[in-house]
């Protein structure tokens, strides 16, 4: 690990010379998918994805997993606002440091989810396809201020960088069942945590897109815990009658966290995706 708090794999500075850190895995030339991260203190694409990426890898894509500025390795610079735009503008430049021009799948949970939405907007000709995990970007700001994993969030971030058991508390509300928070990811997150300025929480905007959806063409696959605590369920279904060509999946006894709490459904259902809705020969 490198005296990282994380794996390190590759750097990539944008034309806005932003320095970004990512993992990439799989054959090149093959079809792109680009995991994206939410904005939980301390996040990283290793830590949301480490039990997904591979899968995928290992079915024949080539995965892409960043972490976003102010997250994980890269630049964390203090004084940028930290909106949902900004977040599309940088992953626009890494895609083109990265020199990938062929539509990419782009697969995002909470605010990764909401970038995915947002690129897909800007960007259509360059998005094959959106994999969603209880995206944001589809409620006013206020409703999401009403959760109570975002109320808890943000009472534990005002109080300081966060310490082992406040960091393993706050994680355990991304959960069903909040026994399930692995000890291995509270201190990756711990440690991202203490370098991230607290601009990148505060200054967070994610607009609505909710009366966009109908633009957003290209396949959708979503996923939505019923026991969420962050992003609000009826989330699923604006995405479900707004998106033309989407399919919604809710699962029970799941909080925020798809990927992690039903892995292997996840998994499966995403390879099924894309071999048979979107990369179908």
């Amino acid at each position: 690990m490198s005296g990282t708090p994380i794996p390190e794999g590759e750097y990539c500075t944008t034309a806005s010379g932003l320095r970004l850190h990512y993992h990439m895995h799989g054959e090149a030339g093959r079809p792109v998918v680009v995991f994206l991260h939410g904005s939980g203190p301390g996040a990283s694409g290793y830590s949301n994805f480490k039990h997904n990426y591979g899968v995928l890898a290992e079915a024949g894509y080539r995965v892409l997993v960043p972490d976003l500025p102010g997250y994980g390795l890269s630049d964390k610079p203090e004084d940028q606002h930290y909106t949902n735009d900004f977040f599309v503008e940088t992953l626009q430049g890494l895609l083109d440091g990265l020199q990938i021009t062929q539509p990419v799948t782009l697969l995002g949970n909470s605010l990764g989810g909401a970038i995915a939405l947002g690129f897909a907007l800007a960007q259509p000709e360059r998005v094959k396809s959106l994999i969603l995990m209880a995206p944001g970007g589809v409620e006013e700001r206020e409703g999401y201020f009403e959760m109570e994993g975002i109320k808890r969030m943000m009472a534990l971030f005002a109080e300081g960088p966060l310490d082992f058991n406040a960091m393993k508390k706050l994680l355990g509300f991304q959960l069903y069942d909040a026994s399930d928070v692995n000890d291995e990811v509270v201190a990756e997150r711990v440690a991202v945590c203490a370098e991230q300025p607290r601009t990148v929480l505060s200054t967070m905007r994610v607009p609505n897109m909710e009366a966009r959806l109908g633009e957003i063409t290209c396949p959708v696959l979503c996923f939505w815990g019923v026991n969420d605590q962050f992003n609000p369920l009826s989330g699923a279904q604006k995405i479900a009658a707004g998106c033309p060509d989407a399919r919604v999946t809710l699962l029970s006894q799941c909080g925020h966290w798809v990927m992690v709490e039903h892995r292997d459904y996840f998994n499966r259902a995403c390879v099924d995706f894309l071999n048979h809705e979107v990369f179908a020969a």
